[in-house]
């Protein structure tokens, strides 16, 4: 078998038997990764629906393209005015929880994203959220060629997948680090069990190199990231490339800083703010940016760059 091979079915079987299951009822194991805090709910909840501007607001079919089991209710706004939301998968698990979330709404397919079995041109509209890291590496474009080759002609698809390193988040690790040790330092004082880390996302829950956070989960994590530049350069060579803001914080920073006794929700609507301002330099400068790709005609384009 070869290591690509490995790679996926790691990845397969980490969300088969961990990262799908359910810890309560809808709620997924792999929630651990997102701050479901009240502080933080209503940020939380705008990111999520970020990625409608850049979707045609309706058509016949939607491609969620590892769509998991459509984990957060917000997801769903994405083909609300679709007539199907076709999700693709490489979890068994992951495609039987979506069937209970939208029923005839879905149609399912078990695929691997780098090579859709789909038709050129078959999709109005295409989401695909923190799913080409966990590919290997040199199957990432691979994945954007077969994004691209399934939209429709004028149709779009948003992708949100985490940079490697965050200039943004980079300046606030000082505090970030002094924050956790004050938080560790009382919890210990007041004899209580220090909480399970969070996911060092500022390296990325996708870095090239692994935290030791992220060596202490479930094998089956595996994630590759890559930068700004190479989506520019990259990417960007082989059709249109913009990048956008979806949320420029990590979760790490969100249980480090923000809090409701420290303005947490009002800190959050002024970032959120700012984002919207800015929303070019927050997607190259913060974590989490929305990809966004549209299928135009590729001689229109050249003439265009």
């Amino acid at each position: 078998m070869t290591l690509e091979n490995d790679i996926k079915r790691d990845v397969r079987q980490f969300y088969d038997q961990v990262g799908w299951q359910q810890v309560s009822e809808g709620l997924y194991q792999n929630a651990h990764y997102e701050d479901l805090r009240p502080v933080a709910r209503a940020y939380i909840h705008d990111c999520h629906l970020r990625l409608l501007r850049h979707l045609h607001p309706q058509g016949r079919y939607l491609l969620d393209a590892g769509s998991g089991p459509i984990q957060y209710p917000e997801y769903l706004e994405y083909s609300r005015r679709y007539q199907y939301r076709v999700c693709a998968d490489i979890s068994i698990v992951a495609l039987q929880e979506a069937r209970q979330r939208i029923g005839a709404h879905g149609l399912f397919v078990v695929a691997d994203i780098a090579n859709l079995p789909f038709k050129s041109d078959a999709f109005e509209g295409a989401v695909s959220l923190h799913t080409i890291h966990h590919l290997p590496e040199h199957e990432h474009l691979q994945a954007y060629d077969e994004l691209h080759r399934t939209l429709a002609p004028g149709a779009s698809v948003a992708v949100v997948n985490g940079w490697p390193g965050s200039s943004l988040m980079k300046r606030f690790e000082p505090l970030v680090r002094l924050s956790t040790r004050l938080r560790n330092l009382s919890n210990r004082l007041r004899g209580k069990e220090t909480p399970r880390k969070a996911p060092k996302e500022a390296a990325g829950r996708g870095a090239g190199q692994p935290s030791a956070a992220e060596n202490e989960l479930p094998k089956g994590t595996f994630t590759q990231r890559h930068d700004v530049s190479w989506v520019r350069n990259v990417v960007g060579a082989r059709m249109p490339v913009e990048i956008y803001v979806w949320r420029s914080v990590s979760v790490r920073f969100l249980r480090a800083l923000i809090h409701p006794w420290l303005g947490g929700r009002l800190w959050l609507r002024l970032l959120f703010g700012l984002e919207e301002h800015n929303p070019r330099y927050f997607g190259e400068n913060g974590q989490y940016p929305i990809i966004v790709i549209k299928k135009v005609d590729s001689e229109k384009w050249v003439v265009k760059r």
